[in-house]
């Protein structure tokens, strides 16, 4: 099927014929974060209009447990009397402002609390501004973890880290250990469309540290996906959790164990499309490997939890005993509240398929929702 030709793809074309194939990391990047004609910098991909739709848009029952989370591990830091709330791809701010009705609950905690939205989005960080425009609490948008106020620190990242850029890596000759391993590249065809290629030299040194527990048991073929960033985000989040007691927490889609397979994929209009076709113009996601992300924090001494379902983790903050108040105060609207736990609940749907993960500075007790 021939690949659609956008403004970013006839750059991204210019730019491999001048410098050579790309990783797949820099080919997610340009396609996500070009400023000029990337996805994110040029549209509001969210909701049913958009591209496709995240937890906090099915229901607010979503954030409002996480609200009550976040009054939980302000009390475990402490209770300290500033603190910062920070979110990671903050989206419209529908999930901030449903977790800000929920920690106005405690009236201690809600004078504390500092809002820092880490946003790359020129777009969205306007539709965020009118989400938030009557919280109740000062909001800062800030570009980087590094931004960050000096304080206790609670971090929430919900389907952020499934948009962080990859490294596909492919095993060639499993005789030959982390040698064998072979970078997936993107370049192009002699019609001048993208195509995949591998990179002849073994892995770099830097690539073949990161390889995940198991990678040895990969046959021939298999291709295994690595995310550098995530190894830069722990080690952002190390200074302000040395600094203070603070927890970092990630609910994304992926497997709590490593697995071998490509999981790059491109979402256009709530329909996957192909990687190439349209450049700049769908949203390019990877799963995310949890087990990988809690080595990263444990690597550096960070406490990480065990990995649990989404599903397990509301259930613990009591999403279903808000399903019942909702549907009590407007009976009228249970049939929609109970499909809406569905989808965040259910086997078939997000409950399953979407995992937890809490980071912590060292010494704090377990976090509320997981496992002790």
């Amino acid at each position: 099927m021939p690949q659609t030709q956008t403004k970013l793809s006839a750059r991204l074309k210019a730019y491999i014929r001048e410098t050579g194939p790309l990783p797949v990391s820099e080919y997610m990047s340009l396609c996500l974060l070009d400023p000029k004609d990337g996805f994110y910098p040029t549209r509001d991909p969210l909701g049913s209009e958009g591209d496709f739709i995240t937890a906090p848009e099915i229901s607010q029952m979503f954030g409002e447990v996480l609200g009550l989370w976040v009054i939980q591990s302000w009390m475990d830091m402490g209770r300290p009397k500033r603190f910062t709330l920070a979110e990671l791809g903050p989206g419209r701010g529908i999930m901030m402002a449903d977790m800000l009705r929920s920690i106005a609950l405690d009236a201690d905690c809600m004078r504390a609390v500092r809002v820092y939205l880490i946003e790359a989005s020129a777009a969205l960080e306007a539709v965020q501004g009118q989400s938030l425009a009557q919280a109740a609490a000062p909001v800062t948008w800030v570009k980087s973890i590094t931004d960050l106020a000096d304080d206790p620190t609670l971090i929430i990242g919900n389907e952020f880290l499934d948009c962080l850029p990859i490294r596909q890596a492919v095993q060639m000759d499993p005789f030959a250990g982390k040698d064998g391993w072979q970078e997936r590249l993107i370049g192009l065809n002699d019609t001048g469309q993208f195509r995949f290629q591998l990179n002849t030299a073994p892995l770099s040194p830097t690539l073949q540290a990161m390889l995940p527990s198991g990678h040895e048991d990969a046959r021939k073929d298999e291709l295994i996906e690595l995310c550098p960033s995530v190894f830069q985000i722990m080690e952002q989040i190390k200074p302000l959790f040395t600094a203070h007691p603070g927890r970092a927490l990630f609910i994304d889609y992926g497997p709590d164990s490593t697995e071998f397979g490509d999981s790059l994929q491109a979402l256009k209009r709530h329909k996957k499309i192909g990687v190439f076709d349209l450049p700049g113009e769908s949203d390019l996601t990877a799963r995310v490997d949890f087990s990988a992300c809690r080595h990263a924090a444990r690597s550096i001494d960070l406490t990480a939890s065990e990995i649990i379902t989404q599903a397990e983790f509301l259930s613990k903050l009591g999403i279903e005993m808000r399903a019942v108040t909702l549907t009590r105060h407007k009976p009228d609207a249970k049939p929609k509240v109970l499909r809406q736990l569905h989808r965040l609940m259910d086997h078939d749907e997000m409950g399953q398929l979407f995992k937890a993960l809490c980071i912590s500075a060292s010494g704090m007790a377990a976090p509320l929702g997981f496992r002790s």
